[in-house]
């Protein structure tokens, strides 16, 4: 009976143990969540001829979501006409919203990018970066579009603000950009040798201001850090003052940053190591069809 007593007591110390190690997890649960735009179709736009060449962001999207589902992401995403600067805003923000403590959290936007005439005074060279919504118009005019669909660097980082302190220093956010904010928007006809650009290198500005990009070669680029906020990784298609080419794959057009964001999500995980950002950096760096442009990560570790 002696020893049986003391087999007892044993098993409640570890229990006791057990359960003390536990306490930290208790309430915690990490998940993986995932927000995609893919806009290919910008038809709304193109009455008075000036308007946003179609592009392929929506076979982006197709690309990277069995992808993603396979690594057990929940996917929230807006596509061509859903895409609208109005339900971008408010899916960011109920996306934001579900962020938890310790998820991980991947961000992608497959659109046209513009220069925005810098309103506020917060960018040296006069000019923020904006993503074009569905509904987004390419030019300023007074009384009719002043700006307001397009989605700027400073409304984008007020969102990634908001995640990364909901995520905590347990998560991390990684972010996606294919889009282009310099060169000319052009096309050919979809053949082996076409080319489709996403971007345009004409600002949008409400003084008829002319854009001159910012020569910046930086790869890699330091971004805010804080205890309390999650890690963010940015990974962007080109630096400011190039052009980002789409790529052919099998009779299908897609963003080049998004192809091998994909083949490299094939085998790696999606965690908090930062080094598939890099591969994706390296494999687009050797692909002979992307000589003129060179991608960036933004990151705050």
């Amino acid at each position: 009976m002696g020893n049986i007593g003391i087999h007892k007591t044993t098993l409640r110390i570890a229990a006791l143990e057990l359960l003390m190690a536990m306490l930290p997890l208790i309430g915690y649960s990490q998940s993986k969540r995932a927000f995609m735009v893919g806009i290919s179709d910008y038809s709304s736009n193109k009455a008075d001829g000036k308007g946003w060449d179609d592009i392929h962001g929506e076979n982006d999207v197709k690309l990277l979501v069995p992808t993603l589902n396979k690594q057990g992401f929940t996917i929230q995403k807006l596509c061509n006409k859903e895409a609208t600067a109005n339900n971008i805003r408010k899916s960011l923000i109920s996306f934001s919203e579900k962020c938890k403590s310790g998820d991980i959290v991947y961000l992608h936007f497959s659109c046209h990018g513009q220069p925005f005439e810098d309103y506020d005074g917060d960018e040296s060279d006069g000019w923020d970066e904006a993503l074009v919504p569905f509904d987004a118009l390419k030019e300023y005019h007074q009384g009719k579009y002043t700006g307001e669909n397009h989605i700027t660097d400073d409304e984008l980082n007020g969102y990634l603000k908001t995640i990364r302190n909901n995520v905590g220093p347990k998560g991390i956010v990684y972010v996606v950009i294919d889009a282009c904010h310099a060169g000319s928007s052009y096309r050919g006809e979809e053949d082996e040798d076409s080319i489709v650009i996403r971007g345009t290198d004409k600002g949008f500005s409400k003084s008829n201001k002319q854009y001159a990009p910012r020569i910046d070669k930086r790869g890699k680029i330091k971004v805010e850090s804080s205890a309390q906020m999650a890690n963010i990784c940015i990974l962007e298609a080109c630096r400011s003052y190039q052009v980002n080419s789409e790529i052919r794959n099998d009779g299908k057009y897609y963003g080049s940053l998004s192809y091998y964001v994909n083949k490299v999500l094939q085998s790696a995980r999606l965690d908090k190591s930062t080094s598939w950002m890099e591969n994706v950096a390296q494999l687009m760096n050797k692909d002979v069809r992307l000589v003129r442009q060179n991608p960036v990560i933004e990151i705050s570790l």
